[in-house]
């Protein structure tokens, strides 16, 4: 029966990997996105948009993804460039994609998919499904193991160590916040992808989501979308229901589980050491 439900738990769980690895690249060079909500919005917006206007998914996941990099690079700007609140900034611009994507709403009409592949003893899915646990190994590479990667997390856990180097701390934040918008993006266009049509708010929180498995995952790739898998999991629980639950406490279990993990996880996580300075 729990096998049934690995399906499921997988489309579920891949945007919410995407998100938090773009989480994990913004908050280790110090900087709070609380904009990965609204990243996966205006992605997802980007995908139906671009796809109603050409019939071409490929197109479709370029504009996503240049939506949700064009508002990483508003985050950047307000809260690099100009010192603004990161947390307020993130917030604002949630709000703003919400607005966007609902003024500008996209019509009814259905679009394609991305591509599925389909590879022996595991089955057909999108082929982001299976890009996933690569992007999350390579990341793990990429900030443990390389120079690349202790540069990003020195901008946010020793600025000194970057101003020794003479490397500006602004350029790998803006980096890490870019590359936050381009995965966010992706979870977003995924997601348009897998019920081929836009609504209003269709991420509903998963952004939040995301974060919370950042910090549960103490903002490293490996654990940080081991808790996507989790929480996956949780909502194919509440899309099953085979169990006769009351489908109130369903619907809320994914969110119930965050607050769970946080409480009992968030006192023994160590965020970057300037984080949000």
């Amino acid at each position: 029966m729990i096998l049934d439900l690995i399906p499921t738990t997988l489309r579920m769980a891949t945007p919410l990997g995407f998100a938090a690895l773009g989480g994990i690249y913004s908050e280790r060079a110090g900087v709070i996105n609380l904009a990965l909500e609204g990243m996966m919005l205006i992605g997802a917006f980007g995908y139906v948009v671009g796809t109603q206007a050409t019939s071409s998914t490929e197109f479709g996941l370029l504009v996503g993804l240049g939506f949700a990099v064009g508002l990483a690079l508003l985050h950047a700007v307000a809260t690099v460039t100009f010192h603004a609140e990161q947390v307020v900034t993130g917030i604002g611009l949630n709000i703003l994609a919400l607005g966007i994507t609902e003024s500008l709403l996209p019509t009814s009409k259905q679009v394609d998919g991305l591509p599925h592949w389909q590879l022996p003893f595991i089955g057909s899915y999108s082929f982001m499904v299976y890009l996933l646990p690569v992007v999350m190994v390579a990341s793990h590479v990429l900030l443990f193991k390389t120079p690349w990667g202790l540069r990003l997390r020195a901008a946010g856990e020793s600025t000194e160590a970057l101003a020794a180097l003479s490397l500006s701390r602004t350029k790998w934040q803006y980096l890490g916040i870019l590359l936050s918008g381009l995965l966010a993006g992706a979870g977003g266009c995924f997601l348009a992808s897998e019920v081929h049509y836009f609504t209003k708010g269709m991420t509903a929180g998963r952004g939040y989501l995301a974060l919370a498995a950042v910090i549960f995952g103490n903002w490293r790739p490996l654990s940080g979308v081991s808790a996507c898998f989790l929480f996956g999991f949780a909502t194919a629980l509440e899309l099953a229901n085979r169990w006769n639950i009351p489908v109130q406490l369903l619907n809320s279990l994914p969110y119930i589980l965050t607050m769970i993990v946080l409480m009992g996880f968030v006192g023994t996580s160590r965020p970057p050491a300037s984080l949000g300075k």
